[in-house]
């Protein structure tokens, strides 16, 4: 059911800290953790604790945690200090957009030239 741990969900585990991942902040309803095949100096993956799939969903059904999710990712740009030099944040929806974990997240990107349009 949305909104409920899903067993087989590796984001899931992350928020439950059944695996381990570098947690960069942590707030009441989302996990903030560095990405593991980072595309930019700065690579934050910033995910809500409720399990939706993708952040339509996720928007639909608890928009207060959706605006906390992107209060999190300017959080961390400020933190890992992009915010002054220009950060993006990313939500890829489905397959075809290059989801792979099917678990609602933003992707935080910085410290780097981003081009548009992105490729």
């Amino acid at each position: 059911m949305a909104g409920e741990a899903q067993a087989d969900c590796l984001f899931c585990k992350i928020a439950a800290k059944e695996v381990p991942a570098t947690v960069v902040r942590e707030s009441e309803s989302t996990v903030a953790f560095r990405d593991i095949n980072p595309q930019a100096p700065t690579h934050v993956l910033v995910i809500p604790k409720a399990h939706y799939p993708d952040a339509a969903s996720l928007a639909a059904a608890e928009p207060a945690i959706a605006a906390d999710v992107l209060r999190e990712a300017g959080e961390i740009a400020r933190e890992e200090k992009v915010d002054g030099t220009g950060y993006r944040i990313i939500f890829n929806t489905g397959a075809g957009a290059g989801q792979t974990v099917f678990h609602a997240h933003a992707h935080v990107l910085g410290g780097r030239g981003l081009n548009w349009p992105p490729g």
